[in-house]
């Protein structure tokens, strides 16, 4: 297994958050900014198969083995929405503070015991651009979808979604705690094992 590996990402909070999860693992992942990588096209209807399209893309422009993960949050409340979406949930030029907005608009008259949600992600490793068997995992996280925004820690909808185990945002968490619970670093924690066998 190569030390150095793409990740398929050029959201800075994802590369920040793998990479404290790696820390410890010996592996050195680098960002496809660095081989000057433009995002690709996702043009999956699954979050797996978005997942295979970004490492798939990454693997074959950095010649490294790639890590991508596709990640969302799904409110049950919205049949899933915003799903694969929730990066560009707001439209074109979706920023986190737009897409806020846009879901607790959506949610504006659905009651605290109707707001449940989780945040999935599905992390795909492959070898290189042509890996027949990628490695793939999942993270699920509970929680509830607030209604207004709290804490400042974390990026994307961590400021509403609530976590009842600990009776706070996602944004209020202290960084190594949502590393532990996140569906990131549950997916991670998986691929980590994996990739050490």
């Amino acid at each position: 297994m190569s030390a150095k590996i793409v990740l398929a990402s050029n959201n800075a909070g994802k590369v920040r958050e793998v990479n404290q999860l790696l820390d410890s693992s010996g592996i050195e992942v680098v960002p496809q900014s660095a081989f000057n990588i433009p995002d690709a096209d996702e043009t999956g209807l699954t979050f797996v198969e978005n997942a295979i399209l970004k490492a798939r893309h990454a693997a074959e422009l950095s010649g490294l083995p790639a890590i991508a993960d596709d990640s969302g949050l799904e409110v049950d409340a919205l049949q899933g929405a915003p799903g694969i979406y929730s990066a560009r949930y707001s439209g074109p030029g979706a920023t986190d503070e737009k897409n806020l907005h846009r879901l607790l608009e959506a949610l504006k008259d659905v009651p605290q015991e109707k707001r449940s949600a989780r945040f999935q992600c599905l992390m795909v490793y492959m070898q290189h651009a042509n890996d027949p068997t990628p490695i793939i995992c999942q993270g699920t996280w509970e929680g509830i979808i607030t209604v207004t925004p709290q804490g400042e820690n974390g990026f994307g909808y961590d400021p509403v979604f609530f976590v009842p185990t600990h009776q706070c945002t996602s944004a209020q968490l202290p960084a190594e705690t949502k590393n532990l619970l996140s569906h990131r670093g549950q997916a991670l924690q998986k691929l980590i094992y994996e990739l050490k066998k």
